[in-house]
């Protein structure tokens, strides 16, 4: 079991997380997936607090994709319900740990009540400055690429920015995650190897990291052998190892 004395000083700036596994720890338990859901939420407090502990600045969690919506109403109703609860509870903790709490992803798509709590919690905590707190809420990034496309065309089209001066910082301004640095560290539970519309533009040269473990028993040494894994690794960034050294 990995504790955080073992990390060394290069702690990834920015953590990404696919939580998968929720339905499948509940279906092996013979439960609901709601159970699963519930669950699943005193992982994300987990994977926060050993984040902070550590000290990684930008934690990302993919918590509600697009391609969600096509889930049962009921599960989804009972993903949004937990959602607002969690986030009422959660507030202490947030301000607690200096923890600034943002959100990804086309929010106009959430319920009018989560969408307000949300956004209350998000200003609650706007100045918060030891860690960001990123949850990918209606989130999928072929949407937010062709917004981001759009969004230029029409600066384009209207001479506002000519084609010649499109370059990746202009088109990190108009995504989502415009506020939040590229990710250094992929981690998705479940043992699926995909990365499910996740951040693509954004894990060009993040390093990827599958575990076997279900969402729901994800904890604090799991993200920290997580980091340790990556700590291991050499990221050359198109480089030759002779370069780096």
């Amino acid at each position: 079991m990995i504790n955080k004395e073992q990390l060394n000083s290069n702690i990834p700036e920015h953590v990404a997380i696919i939580m998968d596994g929720n339905g499948r720890w509940a279906k092996k338990k013979g439960l609901f997936r709601a159970v699963g859901h519930e669950k699943g939420t005193k992982a994300v407090r987990e994977a926060v607090e050993g984040a902070a502990e550590v000290g990684i600045k930008y934690l990302t969690l993919y918590a509600f994709s697009t391609e969600n919506w096509n889930r049962p109403k009921l599960e989804i109703e009972t993903l949004m319900k937990l959602l607002v609860n969690s986030l009422k509870k959660e507030i202490k903790t947030l301000q607690k740990n200096n923890i600034r709490l943002n959100a990804i992803g086309n929010l106009q798509a959430l319920p009018k009540k989560a969408r307000n709590e949300l956004l209350e919690v998000i200003d609650k905590t706007k100045d918060n400055k030891h860690m960001t707190l990123s949850l990918a809420l209606s989130y999928g990034s072929r949407e937010e690429l062709i917004k981001t496309i759009q969004e230029i065309s029409n600066k384009v089209k209207n001479n506002v920015l000519s084609p010649h001066l499109i370059n990746e910082a202009v088109i990190n301004e108009h995504l989502y995650t415009k506020s939040l640095p590229d990710v250094d560290l992929l981690i998705r539970t479940s043992g699926e190897q995909r990365i499910s519309n996740f951040l693509l533009w954004q894990i060009a040269y993040a390093e990827l990291y599958f575990t076997e473990i279900l969402w729901p028993d994800f904890k604090k040494t799991d993200l920290f052998e997580a980091i340790l894994n990556y700590q291991q690794r050499e990221r050359r960034f198109g480089k030759t190892s002779e370069q780096l050294s």
